[in-house]
């Protein structure tokens, strides 16, 4: 008999209730991916001035109790689930958790300009499908990139 683990996509954002320093986020990161290592869960960590957007990756009762978890974390308040659905694959198989920090764009650089961070946390079911594509493909050409520059300094 094979038991079916359903693999759940979660993407939430909340507001950290004091910014967070660097070798904070660096502590917060190591322990979540040694969490997240054991827990099979894999996904990725954006975090923009005090404001974090985190998508989580596995069995669908794993990342329901890890979100439990996360709403009571007293770290940060104003969480909301902003995207729950069912993978069929994973997005981030190889990360117990891609991180980035990211920086605010100057307002309204460009006629059209769009935030696809401001835009995973306000936007509406499609909006934020997009958002999640977009981010996903930013966060995966910048981690090539990295990797690329690594091996040139080798």
């Amino acid at each position: 008999m094979t038991i079916d683990h359903a693999l759940l996509s979660l993407v939430y954002c909340s507001t950290a209730t004091r910014a967070f320093d660097d070798d904070e986020l660096e502590a917060l990161l190591a322990s979540s991916r040694a969490a997240n290592q054991a827990r099979e869960i894999t996904g990725l960590l954006l975090y923009r001035e005090g404001e974090f957007v985190q998508i989580l990756e596995g069995e669908e009762g794993v990342v329901e109790a890890l979100m439990t978890r996360i709403s009571e974390d007293p770290r940060h308040h104003d969480v909301r689930v902003l995207l729950r659905e069912p993978l069929h694959e994973r997005r981030f198989a190889d990360w117990t958790m891609g991180y980035q920090p990211m920086v605010a764009a100057e307002p309204r650089l460009a006629e059209g300009y769009r935030d696809s961070f401001d835009d995973l946390r306000v936007g509406d079911h499609d909006m934020i499908g997009r958002a999640l594509m977009e981010l996903t493909m930013w966060f995966r050409v910048r981690q090539a990139a990295q990797r690329a520059e690594a091996l040139e300094i080798r």
